[in-house]
Order: structure tokens, then C-alpha cells, then sequence
């Protein structure tokens, strides 16, 4: 049952339909809540006092899924790791940019991804994923999964629909098709993931087997600014909220936006491994929200200048920003009805391999050495080493990336400044 509207929640003045930007200032919080406050108080509690012992049972009640008549609609406060006045608000107000019905709010980006799959591939069944993803995730489909009985198919993160579906009959027949898992763009490649094709893929596999597979989107390279899973077909959209959602490089947090019944069932593993986010750094969230359309489309603007810088050096090799990709092929398609923007985050080979980027990468001087994307300030970083360094290396030299490669987190810096850093590096390599 979807929450009822209250005042606080509606997204209309009479017949006009209030943009996200517009809706994050109040989205989900009633002053009248706390002593008619603007902003949201900080509720630092771990728990909750009940109005009467009966109350209290029915509360519990309503939390396993075992609600009656009379009993609360919604899940009123009961413990922090269950739900917070913070944590409701930041994920009421999720919801507006990625047109989701509910959003989990979780203590990491991987707490939202593991948690999110152990929710929906129980022992026994499959996972199709692809490929490349967040090093993280790539050795948590790999090599903890299946300890839980789970059994992990990969595809290309390019492949086609027709290629989707041969390797999804392929996992079907190892055992239940749970989860297609997506990340898209790929970390670091940017390679774009076809969403609509894997949700028809899913609609085929369901009349084949009776059992429809859960699709989700790590949306966290582009975020909700340049790219909309659920508006193409996916079930869940997956971020590290650390990203551009927090956007300064000052918190860790995750989230899972998607469709009501899907999100009941994370919730309910969410309350087991308690993976929740804590009230500050909700608060620190809700506060971001506000602002996250003007610093992305900032970041977009200034990523598009330096990708264009680098296109054009001697010193560098291919450039793997999204809006450079050649008209016919596939991925500019999916890139052209997909993508909102071409996003702030993008790779690009030095030529010389792995000791030309660190040269590159040493001689920086505003843009900072350092893993994680999406904040204020700009960062670069070597993923083979770093953050896919638990990568397999004939996986990586597969799936496209070379030893010279280079992730690049574009900021909001004047982006004279950022020519001047990158030219000056450039001339030491």
C-alpha cells in the first residue's frame, strides 16, 4: 500500500507538476514536526518511545509484514536501525528525480548493492550481470556469491539484445534468472548498458519460466541528473550516494530507489544485516539534495571542455566520454534515448602505458590523486591499480581498458584552471 498524501508530500500546485529542484527544499518534512523549523533537526536517537504498550505491539507487527485491521498504515518510529525522522525524509525525497514509488537509504554504496542482492537472489538461483563493473561489485558477484549459492553469468556491457537474451536463457538453465544486474555507464570505461533491451529480455525470460527477474542499475557513474534507469525499464536504481548525491567528498552512503514491492523485500534484509545510514549523515544528504541539479550540470558543462582538451593531445589515446561515440554505432544509440547528459566522469589512455599515467598523474597540481567521483573538487586516479585492481587482468584487458588508463572525476573548478593543471602535467609525461 503506497504511503497516503499528506500536505507535505503532494507534487502539485492545483494542475502543475512541481520539478524535483523545486520539490527537494520541503519534499516529506512538515515544520510543524519540530517546533516549526525550516530544515529538518538532527534526530539523534537510537530509539523511539512508544505511545502505549499495545501501540508498541502493533508496531512490530506492521515491521514483520503482519499487519491488522486497525493497525498502523505506516511504519511508525520505533529504532534508529529500523527508521529515522532523518532517513524518511532523505527517502521520500530520493524518489523525486528517478521517479521511483520508494527509496533505502544504506551506510555505503556497497551496503546498497549487496544488500539489494541478497534480497532477490536467493540460494540456488542465477545472476546476469554486466560487465565491467565497480571493481567492489565485480569481485562481489565473483567470488562471494556463490559461497551463498549463487551462481553469476556475465554479458558485455555493450552486447545486444539478441546477445542479452542468448546468455540470460544460458543462466535460466543453471537455475532461476533472479537479477540482471547493470552498472551504467560502466565504471571506468563508460560503456553504456541498454536498459530497455534487458527489461524485454526480462518480459521473455518471464513467459519462458514463469519467474520475471529483478532488474537493477547501478546509476552511480552518471547519476540521477544524466541518466534515468527506472524510466527505461529497470526495477531498482542503485547509487553511492557518496557520489554526486552527496557531492563533497565528506560522507559515504547509499541507496536503492525502485518500485514498492521490490523495495518491501530489501527493506527487510536491510533491517537484518543493518546496513542503515545514521541520522547525520541523512541529514548531510537531505542538505545535498538541494543543490545536486546546479553542481551536476556544472560538472557536466566543465567535463565536456577537459574531455575536448584531451581528444585533441598528442599525448593521449582514446578518450571514453559518452557524447565522442561515432553516429552507427550501438552504444551512441543507447547514449542518444537513454542518457539525460554525458555526465562529469570519464576515462582516457596516456599513451605509454601505466608509467606515463603516473607520471601524469604525479605532476597534478589542482586536480587532486585520488579514488571516488562526483565531487565539488576534480580527481583523477589509475582504476588498474586502484579500484579494480582485484580485477582479473585478462578481464580488463577485455572489457577495454588499458594499462595507461586514466579515471578523471571532473569538478566544478573555473575551467581555464583545469586546462592549465592538465597542459602543465601533460608536459612532464
Amino acid at each position: 500500500m503506497s504511503k497516503p498524501e499528506k500536505s507535505y508530500r503532494k507534487r502539485k500546485i492545483g494542475d502543475h507538476q512541481l520539478k524535483p529542484e523545486s520539490l527537494v527544499m520541503g519534499y516529506g518534512f512538515d515544520p510543524a514536526m519540530s517546533e516549526n523549523s525550516i530544515k529538518p533537526p538532527i534526530f539523534m536517537t537510537s530509539t523511539f518511545a512508544f505511545k502505549s504498550a499495545r501501540d508498541g505491539e502493533a508496531l512490530f507487527r506492521q515491521l514483520a509484514g503482519k499487519r491488522l485491521d486497525g493497525d498502523p498504515e505506516e511504519a511508525d518510529l520505533i529504532y534508529t536501525r529500523f527508521n529515522n525522522p532523518n532517513m524518511e525524509v532523505l527517502e521520500d525525497r530520493l524518489t523525486l528525480y528517478d521517479a521511483g514509488e520508494m527509496s533505502l537509504v544504506f551506510s555505503s554504496g556497497m551496503g546498497a548493492i549487496t544488500t539489494a542482492l541478497l534480497a532477490c537472489a536467493g540460494a540456488g538461483t542465477t545472476i546476469l550481470h554486466s560487465s565491467p563493473l565497480y571493481g567492489g561489485t565485480e569481485v562481489f558477484m565473483r567470488t562471494f556469491m556463490p559461497d551463498f549459492g549463487v551462481t553469476p553469468f556475465e554479458m558485455d556491457a555493450w552486447a545486444t539484445e539478441d546477445k542479452i537474451l542468448e546468455r540470460a536463457r544460458e543462466a535460466a538453465k543453471t537455475g532461476p534468472l533472479s537479477v540482471i544486474f547493470t552498472e551504467s555507464p560502466a565504471n571506468p570505461t563508460n560503456a553504456l548498458v541498454d536498459i530497455a533491451a534487458c527489461a524485454r529480455v526480462a518480459d521473455t525470460i518471464e513467459k519462458e519460466t514463469g519467474h520475471r527477474p529483478v532488474i537493477m542499475c547501478d546509476n552511480t557513474m552518471m547519476g540521477p541528473i544524466g541518466h534515468l534507469p527506472i524510466k527505461h525499464g529497470a526495477d531498482i536504481a542503485l547509487y553511492s550516494l557518496t557520489k554526486y548525491i552527496g557531492g563533497h567528498s565528506d560522507l559515504v552512503g547509499g541507496a536503492a530507489v525502485g518500485s514498492e514491492a521490490t523495495i518491501a523485500k530489501i527493506r527487510r534484509v536491510r533491517n537484518y544485516l543493518g546496513t542503515t545510514l545514521d541520522a547525520h549523515t541523512c541529514w548531510l544528504l537531505t542538505r545535498s539534495l538541494e543543490t545536486v541539479r546546479m553542481r551536476m550540470e556544472k560538472a557536466f558543462a566543465n567535463a565536456r571542455i577537459c574531455a575536448e582538451y584531451l581528444r585533441d593531445h598528442p599525448k593521449i589515446g582514446k578518450v571514453m566520454y559518452p557524447a565522442f561515440l561515432e553516429e552507427g554505432d550501438p552504444q551512441r544509440k543507447v547514449f542518444d534515448e537513454q542518457c539525460e547528459a554525458a555526465g562529469s566522469t570519464f576515462s582516457f589512455d596516456v599513451k605509454g602505458g601505466k608509467e606515463a599515467a603516473f607520471r601524469l598523474l604525479d605532476n597534478l597540481q589542482l586536480v587532486k590523486l585520488a579514488v571516488s567521483l562526483g565531487g565539488t573538487e576534480s580527481l583523477m586516479c589509475h582504476p588498474g591499480s586502484t579500484t579494480h585492481s582485484g580485477v582479473d587482468q585478462e578481464i580488463r584487458e577485455r572489457i577495454g581498458f588499458t594499462d595507461g588508463l586514466v579515471r578523471f572525476s571532473v569538478g566544478v573548478e573555473a575551467p581555464e584552471d583545469l586546462l592549465v593543471d592538465l597542459e602543465q602535467a601533460l608536459e612532464k609525461v
